[in-house]
């Protein structure tokens, strides 16, 4: 003979039910937090590269121009 459910039965199966489901969204929720912060650790790095990269580009610069002037002050004797 099958066993008769009751209401509160019911209302506690339900219960459990909905305490899975509401921790495996904490767990998600968390996990995905996770994801995120990885992400911002990423875009700061990918910043700080992008600034030394800047940085390595100018010196180039300085150096090229530093050359060329040179060239100049020995053409016109200065210095």
């Amino acid at each position: 003979m099958p066993k008769k459910i009751t209401l509160e039965n019911l209302a506690g199966m339900i219960k459990r039910g909905f305490d899975g489901v509401d921790k495996r969204f904490d767990e998600n929720t968390k996990q995905h937090q996770q994801i995120f912060n990885r992400f911002d650790n990423l875009d700061q790095g990918q910043e700080e590269i992008k600034l030394k990269l800047d940085q390595v580009a100018y010196h180039f610069e300085i150096q090229e121009l530093d050359r060329r002037l040179k060239r100049v002050e020995a053409k016109l004797k200065i210095k």
